[in-house]
């Protein structure tokens, strides 16, 4: 047999980087963690971890503090543009799974992860910006970043998101990242701000004749305690054009954009601050996800859009999935073939789930969005049975 490799080198300290070390830590294997931007907190919008993320969460001992520090959501509850409300998806996800989906801070996540990691004996560099791979077969792999310095290991793990730059070596004519055309917008405002229209532990989404809304709790915080986003369609400006406006401006857009759309929508509005903006990017399928001693996991490997709530929680199903086919001991390649064939089926039935959803935000007709609104209320309950396959998913179980 193949002498097992000994060392991994991970480009990408998000989510499936982290969790992927810990795991690899589990199986015996020595892991240097490398992050392209600097080490900060406090970072980034709110996202919702579903049971079947939860589940990798608790493996590594994280679920009840990450529970503790955000909110469940109990439902996702859906409206019309006027209030209506059109049905609801996702509840009693805790009986029905084993773990609730929990809403949170995409900040308290990467800050409880990261210090994960440091606790599993992971080494974490940070401002590591990964510039190319040498893959000789006869010597180590070797990483080497902008700012001169390189690293040595027996193989890389690409889990550096939709802009990936271990893709580029992996499938170095393959698809980049383009534009779908929708932009997201999104920050924190006070619990205060709904508490005229207490929603408890849901999720409320709203379904415009051109895009959508949603907010709900996702923090104990009293200031910044309730995430909220705003999906639209982007009409010719790119996510950095409206970056270079003022927070006013943005404010303006999005009070213009919403106008008329039921309450609490233009409280948020009007209480946001720091208000985010970001172009909503996919890629097309790759060919492969590995090349030798490389393989992507994660938003490298399958980058999905946000309409299904999964991105996450596929990147830490990967990362728990890779550290028990590494456990093994099979024949690198052999391993990285393995967990392609495993894993490839079930990514992209959801990355194609996630872009259907994204066509309900676009821009409608009066009629059309009448249409859109009716069919989704006869649709829901057909829609939230079919969803239990992502929910239900145990990485221990997997074939």
């Amino acid at each position: 047999m193949t002498q097992r490799p000994r060392k991994a080198l991970i480009i990408g300290g998000g989510i499936a980087g982290p969790v992927t070390a810990i795991f690899l830590r589990r199986a015996g294997i020595e892991v240097e963690l490398y992050e392209a931007w600097p080490y900060s907190t406090g970072i980034g919008g709110g996202l919702q971890i579903a049971p079947n993320g939860m589940r990798v969460l608790a493996e590594v001992g994280l679920a009840d503090e990450l529970i503790r520090r955000g909110s469940i959501a109990e439902s996702f509850d859906f409206y019309s543009q006027a209030g209506k409300k059109l049905g609801s998806l996702n509840r009693d996800m805790a009986k029905r799974f084993g773990q609730p989906a929990v809403n949170m801070c995409r900040a308290t996540l990467n800050e409880a992860l990261v210090d994960a990691a440091w606790s599993a004996s992971v080494s974490v560099f940070f401002e590591k910006r990964l510039v190319k791979i040498e893959d000789r077969g006869d010597q180590p792999i070797t990483a080497y970043f902008a700012d001169g310095t390189t690293a040595e290991g027996d193989f890389v793990i690409g889990a550096d998101g939709v802009h990936s730059a271990v893709r580029r070596h992996v499938v170095p004519d393959g698809p980049v990242p383009f534009d779908t055309g929708l932009l997201g917008f999104g920050s924190f405002v006070p619990r205060a701000v709904i508490e005229s229209l207490p929603i408890g532990r849901k999720v409320e989404t709203t379904f415009g004749q051109s895009g959508f809304f949603g907010y709900g709790l996702c923090s104990p915080d009293p200031n910044d305690g309730v995430m909220w986003w705003s999906t639209q369609p982007a009409h010719g400006m790119t996510a950095a054009a409206f970056r270079l406006q003022s927070q006013d401006a943005i404010k303006r857009h999005l009070r213009d954009f919403h106008a008329g759309w039921h309450d609490p929508i233009p409280a948020i509005i009007d209480a946001a601050e720091n208000i985010m903006v970001t172009d909503t990017l996919d890629v097309a399928t790759l060919p492969t996800w590995s090349r030798k001693r490389t393989l992507l996991i994660g938003d490298a490997a399958h980058a999905t859009s946000p309409h299904a709530g999964q991105g996450a929680s596929l990147a830490l199903e990967d990362a728990m999935r890779l550290g028990m086919l590494l456990r093994d001991g099979q024949e690198l390649g052999q391993t990285f073939q393995a967990f392609e064939h495993e894993r490839r089926p079930r990514a992209e039935k959801i990355v194609a789930i996630a872009r259907r959803n994204g066509n309900n935000k676009r821009e409608f007709s009066p009629t059309g969005a009448w249409i859109r609104d009716h069919m989704i209320k006869l649709l829901l309950p057909l829609s939230a049975k079919g969803m239990d396959f992502m929910y239900a998913y145990d990485p221990r179980a997997a074939a």
